[in-house]
């Protein structure tokens, strides 16, 4: 028998293709935003043994920065010692890493501990640590802390650098290597980007820089000590030059949370402060709202008109308008209620309780079905699609900040307040096959030629040929404009709240949208928007309010 050891599959290396993948197309697009460590990492890296870079690989996908040789076992790495010793050569990982006695802790074992620190019976491990804190205040490396373990630690050194390359390809610092997994690459398909120099999110280095002071400063809200004012933070925040209006806009989102962070801990100027200084939707209404706490109703009143006046979107809209009349009265001033809209038709339901538990929409649409009209669930998945496929150029289009690496399901600035503006031409142009009847022909081609791409706003799984074709022949165009038109007002809230069903009259080619509510169910603001403007805007809609029969029982949901 040979004692030969096999081979790993030829797939063990995946994770190291893929982070060469991605060093390969930062090489090609930001070659010029390298400096000369950067550049040396690539260098070097390339011409390190597979093994050693498979170990660094390993690591950085790891929480470190601190490693145990023993734990280092991969087979396709082989020894973990030789492996390392490259990397320690070019300084990139410390073999031998001053530790404190807390990093021990950290990294070894109980039992591992007890070899060379009494334990008092039944104590916590932290409360041993704390016992021995002040005995051992030295830092050693860990062999010499721990003999009896026969093992030893490495650092990784160079975590810094990588963390820079990683937000590069990335966009952003919540993702990690471990995400980049070719077999997923199997499973989603990516809408092919052109990436041009003039579309590149980070346009020079120091807008790398000011991502990443954005990203420290995040941090710090979230470990910020609760006896002390966010006023420095806040401070800091704005002072940060962003030249890229993506970053601004990252600005203006950390300006919001710390808002809200104020907010939580009733500091009230530290919040107005905030809020003041950001641009982020719901910063003005959380400010109106900020000043009627703190008893500045006459300013909250001023502020509130103002928002009335011009109001950034529907929420604030709905919002303001439930404030205002408290504000008036507050002030002396009279009510002056606009004209409600005409509301939603509205009926009560009365079904017998199915005899197999499904949900409340679908025994609604079981029961409008027939008569010469299909029902179909649908809720935020048609409207969405219909609009995705109609619009994909425009929403693929490779502004800078949108798009940092090839695989992303949508742009990365999608929830961003000016997402609509800085495409506006492109989306004008997809709206305007709306008014020639260009768009059937240009949803219909999309569908086959990007079936089954990753897009934030269709929902392949939910369409067939046969919804389709009801949807293009049945849904009159300038409704779908109007529905359009709200989507890129505010992608981020509306693309849900849409009503659960859709009945369709195929002969009559006509349709209505149905918005189902079981026993003691109710209306959510987005729903509550979404029927508000459809009723504004002539497209067919309905409230169906369903009770059951028997009301001792109720079907499963």
């Amino acid at each position: 028998m040979s004692s030969a050891v096999a081979s790993p599959p030829p797939y063990a290396f995946y994770y190291l293709d893929n982070f060469e993948r991605a060093l390969g197309w930062l090489a090609e697009r930001y070659d010029d935003l390298f400096d000369i460590a950067e550049r040396a990492f690539l260098r070097d890296f390339a011409a390190l043994p597979r093994p050693s870079r498979a170990l660094l690989v390993r690591m950085l996908m790891r929480s470190g920065p601190y490693f145990r040789q023993s734990k280092l076992n991969y087979q396709e790495i082989g020894a973990t010692a030789a492996a390392a010793e490259p990397l320690v050569t070019l300084g990139w990982l410390d073999a031998a890493p001053l530790l404190t006695l807390d990093g021990v802790f950290a990294l070894a074992t109980r039992p591992e501990l007890a070899q060379r620190f009494p334990a008092p019976r039944g104590a916590r491990k932290g409360d041993w640590l704390e016992a021995l804190r002040e005995q051992h205040e030295a830092e050693q490396p860990f062999e010499a802390w721990l003999p009896a373990t026969g093992d030893r630690v490495f650092e990784v050194r160079i975590d810094a650098l990588c963390d820079r390359l990683r937000l590069m390809f990335f966009g952003n610092l919540h993702q990690d290597w471990s995400e980049f997994v070719l077999a997923d690459l199997g499973v989603f398909q990516y809408e092919t980007v052109a990436f041009e120099p003039s579309s590149r999110a980070f346009q020079q280095r120091a807008d790398v820089d000011v991502y990443l002071a954005l990203f420290l400063c995040r941090e710090a809200l979230g470990a910020w000590p609760e006896d002390r004012p966010h006023d420095e933070l806040t401070r800091h925040v704005n002072a940060i030059d962003c030249a890229q209006a993506w970053l601004a806009t990252r600005r203006a989102k950390l300006l919001h949370q710390i808002g809200n962070a104020c907010e939580r801990r009733e500091d009230w100027a530290g919040a107005l402060d905030a809020y003041g200084a950001s641009a982020w939707p719901g910063s003005r209404h959380r400010r109106v709202r900020v000043l009627e706490r703190c008893g500045r109703d006459a300013e909250a009143l001023a502020l509130a008109e103002a928002a009335a006046a011009g109001p950034e979107n529907e929420e604030e809209r709905q919002r303001i308008a439930r404030m205002l009349p408290r504000l008036l009265r507050r002030a002396g001033r009279p009510v002056v209620r606009l004209a409600a809209l005409a509301p939603a038709a509205r009926e009560t339901l009365v079904l017998a309780i199915p005899q197999v538990p499904h949900s409340v929409e679908t025994a609604v649409g079981a029961h409008l079905s027939g008569a010469g009209a299909v029902v179909h669930y649908v809720e935020n998945t048609l409207i969405n699609s219909l609009f995705g496929l109609l619009c994909w150029d425009a929403v693929f289009a490779a502004v800078p900040g949108a798009f940092f690496h090839p695989f992303q399901r949508g742009p990365a600035d999608l929830h961003a307040p000016d997402f609509r503006a800085r495409r506006a031409a492109g989306f004008e142009a997809c709206l305007a096959e709306l008014e020639s009847g260009a768009y059937r022909d240009t949803i219909r081609r999309r569908y086959r030629e990007k079936a089954g791409l990753q897009s934030p706003f269709v929902f392949w799984g939910a369409l067939d040929d046969g919804l389709l074709a009801l949807a293009l022949d049945c849904i009159d165009a300038r409704h779908l404009r109007r529905c359009f038109e709200r989507l890129l007002d505010d992608p981020r809230g509306n693309r849900s709240g849409l009503p659960d069903l859709i009945r369709f009259w195929p002969a009559e080619r006509r349709y209505e949208l149905i918005e189902v509510k079981g026993p003691g169910d109710r209306l959510q603001d987005n729903q509550i928007r979404w029927l508000d403007y459809c009723v504004a805007h002539g497209v067919p809609v309905r409230v169906i309010d369903v009770e059951w029969a028997d009301a001792e029982a109720e079907p499963g949901a």
